[in-house]
């Protein structure tokens, strides 16, 4: 890989400053592993703080939008079914259900019985929850690349490759946790 990355730009941070401390208060301790899991949780807030920047000019939050893109980008013109749904977006029912209560208060979704089995509620986009993530959505990704627009196309795949290597081995220790 070349490295665009002029070095200027590979100044010091915060989590330099942690682990400059922590190396003279405790040099015995390895502290390495927060150079990545530091600046992976720092790096969750302001992500979190320019997301939630984009949403709210659609009068929406995080996830709310969660709710409506995965729908979006599932549902066809069915829906999902909301245990689905919860599923895909990481919820437990409870959470599911507050959240769909105000997307469905704010006519952005609607509940409707499944046809085949109508002890199964599905959830679908209405036309207004529709045209809200078709135009919010263009936003969202246009943000995104800002977000990482310090890196170069090769460091974005290769940092993403990284990411999805721990993503994975996370997600192999959860389905094991739960057989």
């Amino acid at each position: 890989m070349k490295r665009n990355v002029p070095v200027s730009d590979l100044s010091r941070d915060h989590v330099d400053e942690i682990l400059d401390e922590w190396g003279l208060t405790r040099p015995d301790v390895d502290v390495s592993a927060q150079g990545v899991v530091g600046r992976v949780l720092r790096l969750s807030r302001y992500f979190e703080r320019d997301l939630a920047e984009t949403f709210s000019d659609f009068g929406i939050r995080g996830g709310e939008f969660d709710v409506l893109a995965t729908l979006r980008r599932c549902g066809g013109g069915t829906g999902l079914p909301a245990s689905e749904l919860a599923n895909r977006c990481m919820l437990s029912s409870a959470a599911m259900t507050n959240r769909l209560d105000g997307l469905e208060g704010r006519g952005l979704v609607v509940r409707e019985s499944d046809p085949v089995d109508r002890r199964v509620v599905r959830i679908v986009l209405t036309r207004a929850g529709h045209t809200l993530i078709d135009e919010a959505f263009p936003r969202h990704a246009a943000n995104q690349h800002a977000m990482i627009g310090a890196l170069s196309e090769d460091e974005r795949t290769v940092l993403a490759g990284l990411l999805r290597r721990l993503s994975v081995a996370y997600e192999e220790r959860e389905a094991q946790t739960e057989r």
